[in-house]
């Protein structure tokens, strides 16, 4: 939007420095406009709120991002800009704190560095993209904050982008992956202004964690990213690719219980508020495996040529445009082959006890039967023993969900020569409060922000400090470098992992070895 006098902006600007216990940072000039942000450390200065987008309202609702109108004057950029979430993922408390900001300027981005307007700095770049399910996240969240990577000498961006039905659904008339084409804006944005902001534009690492890590996964598979980054982290990253005749099932399924045609005209009389009233309701996919608690079902799931689809409609779509073909389709092609690529998961990421799942016996003899090896078995009990046995069947969702996955792409990637660029992580330290090593438990520490908002109700008092410390500098090992020194895919079976635990990192040759043998197992390697 075009800012109307000088004087509002040095009214507003006035307001923020005096709510603020901090000093002004440089005047940045964006190909929007100047913006200013403040200095939060002695090393990281932030510039939040910055548009990358017009506002997706009004004429621009459900249409593909268009660049914001330029601004006259200095654009304060001292507070987050209004989120695409209106909703927080559940309630009454989720794990991570992530706000949801009102306003219509949804698609912005939010700048952390050590330099800014130094354009010799040249320094790595690292943009994180939230998850949340798509359809829900903050970038907002203090659990992002830059301020670590900056003092590592890392410029960190966080961004925005659609969610749910407004991100992701099928109308008639309207481009779909709309969410995904707002983190190509954003990367583009980023391409065009980081030097601004001390950033190489030809290091960028894109990094994300649960839909965001997913997110990370389609921005690999998708032509349209290419060349906007040279390096990507995906931390429990989510997996499957619906397809167009899915992504339509699910929108037609909407606009039937809301009571509207399947048009974008039509859609542009809904109230927001009835979509988020019922999106949730129809946002599965009909023949995607449903509840995969023991090994028999996840071995027939992978037989019947699933690996670790979520089921969800609104996510990133195999559009013939964006997304020409599935994820799993465009890795076996070689898509994203010459970006590096580090990605892992938590060990137990949603190993909840479940009444009524199998015993770890007859998990066992199952998993026997089906041609599992002794010592892979072994390791599977000791990691259930590990947390109770009210926990197997939610470990086998977690080894659905996730681990499958990244074993699958990690010997996809070797076998189509992008293996010396491929490294794993297997996050294992327990939080005290959860007693497992559960979803979304890794940030902290790999941002190391163990003192941020509500890391110690996630974590416990006893969060381990030299873990992240070792955590914090292997991201910021990979993204300054594209490498890491421990052994990629190429040198292990692709089953080989870093484990995270307790005061350090260690390197683990069978870290993905049981989901390997499961994938062998079914047949699918």
């Amino acid at each position: 939007m075009t800012m109307t006098s000088a004087s509002m902006i040095a009214s507003v600007t006035m307001t923020a420095t005096t709510a603020l216990p901090y000093r002004m940072a440089p005047v940045i000039a964006t190909t929007g406009g100047k913006v200013q942000g403040y200095w939060q450390t002695g090393s990281s200065a932030a510039y939040l709120g910055i548009p990358f987008a017009v506002a997706p309202v009004g004429p621009r609702r459900f249409a593909a991002p268009a660049s914001p109108e330029p601004w006259d004057g200095v654009r304060p950029a001292m507070a987050y800009g209004p989120t695409p979430q209106r909703r927080p993922f559940g309630s009454p408390v989720v794990t991570i704190p992530e706000p949801s900001i009102p306003g219509d300027s949804t698609l912005n981005v939010n700048v952390f560095t050590p330099a800014p307007n130094d354009r010799d700095a040249r320094l790595p770049v690292y943009v994180w993209i939230h998850g949340g399910g798509y359809f829900a996240g903050s970038p907002a969240s203090p659990w992002y904050n830059g301020r670590a990577f900056n003092a590592s000498g890392v410029v960190t961006v966080t961004i925005s982008y659609r969610l749910g039905f407004d991100g992701f659904g099928w109308m008639d008339g309207a481009p779909l992956n709309r969410g995904l084409l707002d983190q190509i804006a954003a990367l583009e944005w980023v391409r065009d202004n980081i030097d601004a902001f001390g950033g190489d534009p030809d290091r960028v690492t894109i990094g994300g964690q649960s839909a965001g890590g997913g997110s990370v996964f389609a921005l690999l598979a998708s032509p349209r990213a290419r060349g906007l980054f040279r390096g990507a982290i995906s931390e429990s990253g989510a997996f499957g690719t619906p397809t167009v005749e899915q992504a339509v099932a699910g929108g037609r399924a909407l606009a039937e219980r809301i009571g509207v045609e399947s048009t974008r005209e039509a859609w542009l009389t809904v109230d927001p508020e009835t979509i988020l009233d019922n999106e949730r309701e129809v946002n599965h996919a009909e023949g995607v495996p449903g509840n995969v608690v023991d090994a028999d079902s996840l071995i027939d799931a992978l037989r019947g040529g699933s690996i670790c689809d979520n089921g969800m409609i609104f996510v990133p779509v195999a559009d013939s445009d964006v997304l020409p073909e599935t994820q799993w389709d465009a890795f076996r092609n070689g898509m994203g082959s010459d970006v590096a690529l580090f990605m892992g998961s938590n060990r137990n990421e949603f190993s909840f006890p479940m009444p009524g799942g199998p015993s770890l016996d007859d998990a066992c003899a199952t998993l026997a039967k089906a041609g599992i090896s002794e010592e892979s078995i072994r390791r599977f009990t000791n990691g259930v023993l590990r947390i109770g046995e009210d926990r197997v069947a939610g470990q086998f969702v977690t080894a659905w969900t996730f681990r499958v996955g990244l074993a699958y792409l990690a010997a996809v990637r070797a076998r189509s020569g992008a293996g010396s660029r491929t490294w794993a992580y297997d996050f294992a330290q327990m939080s005290s409060i959860s007693n497992v090593s559960a979803h979304c438990e890794e940030i902290p520490y790999a941002f190391n922000l163990l003192d941020a908002e509500n890391v110690t109700n996630v974590l416990g008092a006893g969060a381990s400090q030299p873990l992240a410390d070792v955590m914090h500098d292997t991201w910021v090992r990979f993204i300054t470098d594209g490498s890491l020194d421990s052994p990629s895919a190429d040198d292990n079976d692709a089953c080989g992992a870093l484990r995270f635990q307790g005061g350090g990192a260690s390197y683990d040759a069978d870290a993905y070895r049981f989901e390997h043998e499961v994938l062998s197992a079914a047949g699918v390697l």
